[in-house]
C-alpha cells in the first residue's frame, strides 16, 4: 500500500530508531513504499535534519550499489551533562548510603528512562570504535550492558561468579576484590567469546576495580581485546588498582557517620567526544 509523506515519515523514522547501526538499503524503503529512491532521498533528508536538530542522532548515508542509510544514536554534550546532574542530585540523597560506603543504585538502574539516557551518552562515544561485544559481571550491571548493547547493535555477555550447567565449559580466573583485598573468581562460557573480539565493558559501580581488572584478565584468556571500560559511578575516595577506566559519575565523598555524599562529573565527560 502506498503510504503519504507524512506517513512515510513516521514509519522510516520509527524502523531507524529501532534499528540503530544497522545498514537499510534504500531499495528496501523504495520495495516498502512503493516510491521512487528521489522521494526516499527527500524523506530521509527530512529525517537527518530533524534528528540532527533534536540531538536524536546521525543519519549516514553511504553510496554504491551495497550502499544505503544507517541511524548512530548520539546526545548534544549538554543534554548528556543535564541528565548525568539529574543522576548526580539523586544520588546525594544520603538515605542511598549503604554498610561498606557502598550506595543503593537499584531503583535508578532499574528505571526504563534512566537506562536508556545512560545507553545513549554511554553508546555516543563510541561511533566510530570497533566493538564487537558488550562485557558485564552479574547481576547489576546487566541492565546497564543490555542498554549500552541496544544502541550500539551489538551483543552482550554476562560473566559470572559462580558457574550454570546450561553455560557448558566455562574459562575462569581468580582476581583480587578491590573493595576486600580477597581472592574471588569469575568465568565466562567458552561459547560466549571469540577470539579476536573487541570488548568494550561496562559495570554500574567501582569501587576499587579489582572487578574491571578481572574482567580484561578474563577477556585475555580468550585472545580477545578489552577496547575500554566504563562504570556508571565510582568511589572516587577509594584507592583503585586501575585507572583504565572512564565514570560518568564520581561519588568524591561517602561518609557513612555524618551522612554525607557528595558527587560531581567523572572522567566520562572529559576524555570521551560525543558532541553532535
Amino acid at each position: 500500500m502506498k503510504l503519504k509523506r507524512s506517513e512515510r515519515l513516521i514509519d522510516m523514522t520509527q524502523r531507524l530508531l529501532t534499528n540503530p547501526h544497522t545498514l537499510i538499503s534504500l531499495t528496501t524503503f523504495t520495495e516498502l513504499y512503493h516510491s521512487a529512491k528521489s522521494s526516499i532521498s527527500e524523506d530521509l533528508a527530512i529525517i537527518k535534519k530533524t534528528f540532527e536538530q533534536q540531538g536524536i542522532g546521525i543519519i549516514q548515508t553511504t553510496s554504491g550499489a551495497a550502499g544505503g542509510v544507517m541511524y548512530i544514536p548520539k546526545i548534544k554534550k549538554e543534554e548528556a551533562l543535564d541528565i548525568t546532574a539529574g543522576f548526580i542530585k539523586q544520588l546525594e540523597d544520603p538515605a542511598r548510603l549503604l554498610p561498606g560506603g557502598y550506595i543503593y543504585l537499584s531503583d535508578l538502574l532499574s528505571d526504563p528512562k534512566t537506562l536508556r539516557h545512560i545507553g545513549r551518552i554511554i553508546a555516543s562515544a563510541y561511533e566510530d570504535t570497533p566493538i564487537d561485544v558488550i562485557m558485564t559481571v552479574a547481576t547489576k550491571g546487566v541492565p546497564l550492558a543490555q542498554a549500552v548493547a541496544e544502541q550500539l547493535n551489538k551483543p552482550f555477555i554476562i560473566v559470572r561468579r559462580d558457574s550454570k550447567i546450561t553455560e557448558g565449559s566455562t574459562v575462569s580466573i581468580n582476581y583480587v576484590s578491590g573493595s576486600s583485598s580477597r581472592i574471588e573468581k569469575m568465568e565466562l562460557s567458552k561459547r560466549t567469546l571469540q577470539s579476536g573480539s573487541k570488548v568494550l565493558i561496562i559495570d554500574d559501580f567501582l569501587k576499587g576495580g579489582g572487578t574491571v581488572n578481572g574482567m580484561r584478565s578474563l577477556i585475555k584468556e580468550f585472545d580477545a581485546t578489552a577496547v575500554d571500560a566504563v562504570v556508571f559511578c565510582e568511589a572516587a575516595t577509594q584507592e583503585h588498582q586501575t585507572d583504565d577506566f572512564s565514570s560518568l559519575v564520581s561519588l568524591d565523598k561517602i561518609s557513612t557517620k555524618d551522612k554525607i555524599i557528595t558527587a560531581s562529573l567523572g572522567s566520562f565527560f572529559t576524555h570521551k567526544d560525543f558532541l553532535l
